[in-house]
C-alpha cells in the first residue's frame, strides 16, 4: 500500500496505463480527485465522454446513478465506482414500484442521519394516475427508473426536452425544484414529483440577501435544483457546466456560486483572475466526497467495485437516454 499522496498518485497512473483505464470525475468531487482525472464535468457529459473514448475501463468518480449511466451507454466497458456506497438521496426518492424508504447522512461526512424520506407512492402509481402523459426523468435517477420513463433530461436541457414532447402535459421526476423552474419556462403543464437535492434545497432567499449584502459587486449563479424563489433572485440560472462557461465569458470579476462547493475548485483554476464565493459554505454533498485517491487506487488494483446494469434494464434505459441525446 502506498504510504503518501504522491506514491498513491504514481500507483494510480501506473495502474491506469496497465488497465487501459480512463478516470472521470464529477465537478463536485474532492479537489485532488478532480486533479488526477482525465476528464471532469457533469454526470451526462462524463457518460458521453466515457462512451466515446477508447478505453477498456472507466473509473467513475461520482455517485451510483452516474456509474449506471456509463454502464448503460458503454456496456462493453468495465465501469468501476471506487466508493460503492456513494449514492444520491434525490435519486433514491423515486422508485418504480413499492415503498420508498430512504435514510441518508446529510450533514458532514460522519454525521448521524438528519433526514428520512418515505412514501408508498411509486412511479407506476403516478403513471397510472396520469395515463398517456410522458415521463421526463432527470439523469439523477436509477437505471430502473430511466427504463420506465419516456425520455431523460439534464438541468441544462429540461425545458428543451419538455418542449420536444407531444401533448400539453408532462410528468417530471424526481426534483420538484427543477420541475418548478421548467414550469416557469414552458407553457406546458408540469406534474412534479416530490423530491429534491438536500444540498440545493436548503438555500433560502435570506441566504441570497446575505450574499448580496456581503458581496455587492458579485453576480449570483444558481443551479436549477434550488428553490424557485432562489432562482428568481439569481442573476444567472444554469447547470454546473453552464456556470463554468458563464464565469469564463462574463465581464464580471466576482461571483457567488449557488451549487455544491466542489465546483469552486474548477472555477478558480479556470479563472485565476476572478473571485468566487460559496453561497453557503455548508453546500457539501457527503456522497460526492466519499471518493478519495486511496479508493481510486484500490478500485484499479482490485478491479472492483464494478457497476453493471442488467441487460433488460439497460436496453430500456438507453432508449430514454438516446431520445434525449437526439433532441437538438
Amino acid at each position: 500500500m502506498p504510504v503518501d499522496q504522491q506514491s498513491i498518485v504514481d500507483e494510480i497512473l501506473r495502474l491506469k496505463s496497465e488497465r487501459n483505464a480512463v478516470i472521470i470525475a464529477h465537478n463536485y468531487q474532492r479537489d485532488e480527485v478532480q486533479d488526477i482525472a482525465d476528464h471532469t464535468g457533469d454526470s451526462l457529459e462524463l457518460s458521453r465522454i466515457a462512451s466515446e473514448i477508447d478505453c477498456s475501463v472507466i473509473v467513475f468518480c461520482g455517485v451510483h446513478f452516474m456509474a449506471e449511466s456509463a454502464s448503460i451507454l458503454s456496456p462493453q466497458k468495465t465501469v468501476l465506482l471506487p466508493e460503492l456506497t456513494a449514492g444520491c438521496p434525490m435519486a433514491d426518492m423515486v422508485q418504480v414500484k413499492g415503498m420508498r424508504e430512504v435514510k441518508k447522512t446529510f450533514q458532514g461526512y460522519e454525521a448521524q442521519p438528519v433526514f428520512a424520506f418515505s412514501h408508498e407512492f411509486s412511479l407506476l402509481d403516478m403513471k397510472a394516475e396520469h395515463p398517456g402523459v410522458p415521463v421526463v426523468a432527470y439523469v439523477n435517477t436509477t437505471a430502473e427508473v430511466k427504463a420506465h420513463s419516456d425520455i431523460c433530461c439534464t438541468s441544462a436541457n429540461v425545458v428543451k426536452i419538455i418542449e420536444s414532447l407531444p401533448g400539453d402535459t408532462v410528468i417530471c421526476i424526481p426534483d420538484k425544484n427543477l420541475s418548478a423552474w421548467a414550469a416557469k419556462n414552458t407553457k406546458k403543464k408540469v406534474i412534479a414529483w416530490d423530491g429534491f437535492c438536500h444540498v440545493h434545497d436548503r438555500i433560502t432567499v435570506k441566504d441570497v440577501e446575505k450574499a448580496r449584502a456581503e458581496h455587492p459587486d458579485a453576480l449570483l449563479m444558481a443551479h436549477p435544483e434550488c428553490r424557485i424563489e432562489v432562482l428568481e433572485a439569481a442573476d444567472h440560472v444554469t447547470s454546473t457546466s453552464g456556470m463554468l462557461r458563464f464565469a469564463k465569458v462574463s465581464d464580471a470579476k466576482e461571483f457567488v456560486v449557488g451549487t455544491e462547493v466542489g465546483l469552486m475548485h474548477r472555477l478558480r483554476k479556470e479563472n485565476p483572475d476572478k473571485i468566487f464565493h460559496a453561497l453557503r459554505n455548508d453546500m457539501v454533498c457527503p456522497n460526492m466526497k466519499k471518493t478519495t485517491l486511496n479508493s481510486i487506487y484500490l478500485a484499479l488494483k482490485e478491479m472492483n467495485p464494478v457497476v453493471k446494469v442488467p441487460e433488460d434494464i439497460r436496453v430500456q434505459a438507453k432508449k430514454s437516454l438516446d431520445r434525449m441525446l437526439a433532441v437538438k
